[in-house]
């Protein structure tokens, strides 16, 4: 949280928040004067909402880079995962699942004859897509 990048991001943030709070002020000043209206005031009480809105995406993005940098987790008694997608070489968490899905099982037609028909016409337009690509 202290590099180069995170302290600019800081910076940034706490630049952000200020200015929303300098903004709500003196929208808020602006409409209680003699040429200051209902939009004024609405703009008043948004500029807060957009405060807190930065305020919880700092928040997020810090709990998302302590997630990422966080130890890796144990179990105890037993240091090999069950599950090798679990775990990439370094012992840290990784996606349970994969990207894309394995290819599911190949429906018969005496199963349903429906799906059967619609596997067979995805799978043309999967061979038309590869010879044309």
């Amino acid at each position: 949280m202290l590099t180069p990048r995170w302290l600019l991001m800081h910076a940034v943030f706490v630049a952000a928040v200020i200015a929303t709070a300098f903004l709500a002020w003196w929208q808020w000043d602006r409409a209680h004067e003699a040429g200051g209206s209902f939009q004024n005031l609405g703009y008043a009480l948004q500029w807060p909402l957009f405060g807190v809105f930065t305020l919880c995406m700092w928040v997020w993005l810090i709990r998302m880079e302590l997630q990422q940098q966080g130890p890796p987790e144990t179990v105890s008694g037993n240091s090999e995962s069950a599950d090798p997608a679990e775990t990439e070489g370094d012992g840290a968490k990784s996606r349970r699942r994969p990207l894309v899905p394995p290819p599911a099982p190949p429906v018969e037609v005496s199963e349903d004859p429906e799906l059967a028909e619609y596997n067979r016409y995805l799978a043309e337009l999967n061979d038309a897509d590869q010879r044309a690509g």
